[in-house]
């Protein structure tokens, strides 16, 4: 301000000549050295080669472009808000330049052109009532869950005045009980480890040890727990007839409902009522209900944050033990992931997106049980990262229908994010063969085996999606889109070699791959019109990989729909898929 001050004195138009005459002869001022009041935002080898830097992380643009590593010489303070703040950013404001009728095609089942942008599928029925849920053929089931009815929200097998002991009385003998949770714990908790076994299993014990009079007086919310336990693992056993196991497994869901309506839990939540509805809106995807799992968890995403499980409980509960804050950690985690990979699949807007929870904050746990799960954490914090990342990249555009990828750019960057998530998994998660996987089966250890495979596919899966994403100026990259599409079908291929039972009551994995055929198919499809399409599709090695991905889904999805105990659903996928190989 001095300096313009004293230029605005000695220019000619002061009318000052003395003051004119007088600056001229006085000896010039020295410059004060203005510090500067604010930390350098660019990374430290843009301001080495003073280039410009997009401030990108982890990896800015130019970085990226030089294969060069990108560090940040930024103040904690500033790192530490950046962190705490990224996460909560979701909201996506759409472009102000208009599509016209022409929107995204990032759904699978939606594309049908590699070349440029389509309008996106959502049919409406004659009473004006939306179809976008997946609660119809050949996404899910065709009908209405039996589980939901119109009288109540879950079958109704209940009476009025019967409470607690009720649902306490249809209990399972101990021994059945125990093998139900021996199967949930062999097949559901490696996937999503959200339960302290230790902990769980002595509450449940002391249960079973007290008299019918004092089991009455026990926390509903911890019964619940105990009937959804039951039913995720009744889904999985094999030792019983199909319909016999779905019976079992909708009655032992029903009376978890019910322990967590007398206890009051749409008023009160609780870390076990919590891990109960977590498990529920499980099996109703499980029971080909995606849609009715979407809307239970509504009401489960409202109980977490008002429990505070999306807060940092270093900050919200400081004064818990470490491993209360272990517990709230897992849980909100298990919540994240369930609302993430779920509306990726049905292209709507996520809920779990405000946060202070900090990934790198879950600890390793050393309890006597976990210590042979010792890829648990890595997981964990694998899915995690990767969860925030497809929010914020995939899940927040796709249900506005925003492209992905709306400029090179932004592609590149998005890319390069993905990569980055993909480094930060242990090797045991990335340098794996089927050879590899086979062997770790054969030798009992199952729980790396789907670690492993439910990460693989999730990933994958996702980058397919960035990779299929056109806009205006961005087209698919059909390689790409081929390339993360095999990755993907290709861990379901091996789950349901090697745990087949398993492959065919997963939704999540059974659908994406579903979908990941059909946009393998499709691009078949649209590749076989163009001009020497089918000499092309003949010749390069890609795309013959790509219609045999489709056959052994075919063959798959048969397998299942055989028999009248058979998949409707898969049988009607079958059809779908065949139609791409015509």
């Amino acid at each position: 301000m001095s300096n313009q001050l004293h230029s605005d004195i000695t220019s000619p138009s002061s009318g000052s000549s003395l003051v004119k005459q007088e600056a001229d002869s006085a000896e010039p001022l020295p410059k004060k050295k203005q510090k500067r009041n604010k930390p350098t935002l660019s990374c430290d080898e843009c301001v080495e080669r003073k280039t410009k830097c997009d401030r990108g992380r982890p990896s800015c643009i130019a970085c990226i472009k030089r294969q060069s590593e990108c560090k940040y010489a930024v103040g904690s303070a500033v790192t530490q808000a950046n962190r705490s703040i990224s996460p909560t950013l979701r909201m996506v404001k759409p472009f102000k330049k208009k599509l016209g009728t022409q929107g995204d095609f990032e759904d699978p089942h939606q594309v049908t052109s590699t070349k440029g942008p389509s309008t996106p599928n959502r049919p409406f029925s004659p009473s004006g009532e939306i179809q976008s849920l997946l609660s119809h053929v050949p996404y899910s089931h065709p009908t209405g869950s039996n589980v939901f009815e119109n009288e109540h929200p879950f079958a109704n097998y209940w009476t009025c005045q019967g409470g607690l002991k009720e649902t306490i009385g249809v209990l399972p003998e101990k021994m059945q009980a125990d093998l139900l949770l021996d199967q949930y714990f062999e097949c559901v908790d490696p996937v999503y480890p959200m339960i302290h076994r230790q902990n769980f299993y002595a509450d449940y014990t002391h249960f079973w040890s007290l008299p019918l009079s004092e089991k009455v007086k026990t926390d509903g919310a911890l019964i619940a727990l105990i009937f959804a336990l039951l039913a995720m693992g009744a889904q999985f056993i094999t030792t019983t007839p199909a319909k016999e196991r779905q019976s079992t497994a909708k009655f032992y869901i029903s009376a978890s409902h019910q322990s967590l309506h007398v206890s009051s839990y749409l008023s009160t939540a609780s870390v076990r009522s919590i891990q109960a509805m977590v498990l529920i809106t499980y099996f109703l995807i499980n029971d080909n209900h995606a849609s009715d799992g979407w809307a239970f968890a509504g009401i489960l995403l409202r109980q977490a944050y008002a429990m505070g499980l999306h807060r940092n409980p270093d900050v919200y509960v400081p004064n818990a033990s470490i491993f209360e804050k272990q517990v709230r950690r897992k849980l909100w985690q298990a919540v994240l992931l369930q609302d993430t990979f779920l509306t990726v699949l049905l292209s709507l807007p996520p809920s779990a997106t405000h946060t202070d929870v900090d990934v790198e904050d879950l600890r390793e746990d050393t309890s006597s049980i976990a210590l042979s799960n010792t890829t648990d954490t890595a997981y964990m914090r694998g899915s995690w990262m990767l969860a925030n990342l497809v929010q914020e990249a995939i899940c927040s555009p796709r249900s506005l229908g925003i492209p992905i990828c709306p400029t090179t750019r932004s592609k590149t960057k998005i890319v390069a994010n993905f990569r980055a998530v993909y480094r930060s998994f242990p090797d045991v998660f990335r340098s794996w063969t089927p050879a590899y996987i086979t062997q770790l089966c054969e030798q009992g250890n199952k729980r790396v085996v789907r670690q492993t495979l439910f990460l693989t596919s999730n990933y994958f899966h996702n980058v397919m999606l960035v990779h299929c994403s056109v806009s205006e100026e961005v087209a698919m990259n059909v390689r790409a889109c081929l390339e993360a599409a095999h990755e993907a079908i290709s861990a379901f291929f091996l789950l349901y070699l090697l745990c087949q039972s398993e492959a065919q009551v997963w939704w999540v994995f059974n659908h994406r791959a579903f979908l990941e055929a059909m946009c393998i198919g499709n691009i078949l499809q649209e590749r076989a019109k163009e001009e020497n399409g089918s000499e092309v599709l003949a010749k390069d090695a890609l795309f013959s990989r790509a219609r045999a991905d489709v056959v052994q889904m075919i063959d798959i999805m048969h397998k299942m729909g055989e028999g009248e105990t058979g998949s409707v659903v898969a049988r009607t996928r079958v059809g779908i898929l065949s139609q791409f190989l015509v």
